[in-house]
């Protein structure tokens, strides 16, 4: 089955967003390029940190999302860097957590992964639907 093996981000500083992703999520740096990119990976996934050249705003990502064992770490990571993590609702079922790096990227940030990916509302009606059944 096809499988998403690596993400690219564009920036004008390259070097603060591979110090950014290694210190916050520890990712590794397995490449720079002559052209100055980084490629970093957690082992599974590759991070492609590309320069920006011009004066053109990138196209750039809507949002990508890391999967972390300690939320807590993970926040005082980010707050090493002033970038405050938030909650995400509770309609929004794969990731409890979002938060941007120094570049704006947005980013979700989540304990539990895919692991539960019913929407808590589908819950509920669920539950509703199985009170009001005759026993």
């Amino acid at each position: 089955m096809p499988k998403i093996r690596h993400l690219a981000i564009k920036t004008k500083d390259p070097e603060r967003l591979a110090k950014f992703y290694g210190e916050v999520f520890d990712m590794k740096v397995i490449h720079t390029s002559k052209t100055g990119g980084t490629y970093m990976s957690d082992g599974y996934l590759t991070l492609a940190i590309l320069p920006n050249r011009g004066d053109a705003a990138p196209s750039g990502i809507n949002h990508f999302g890391f999967q972390v064992d300690d939320i807590d770490d993970v926040e005082a990571k980010l707050a090493t860097w002033n970038e405050p993590m938030t909650e995400r609702p509770s309609t929004r079922p794969f990731a409890e957590h979002r938060a941007m790096d120094p570049d704006g990227n947005l980013f979700d940030i989540s304990v539990h992964g895919y692991d539960d990916v019913e929407y808590a509302a589908d819950r509920q009606m669920k539950a509703k639907k199985a009170e009001k059944q005759p026993a």
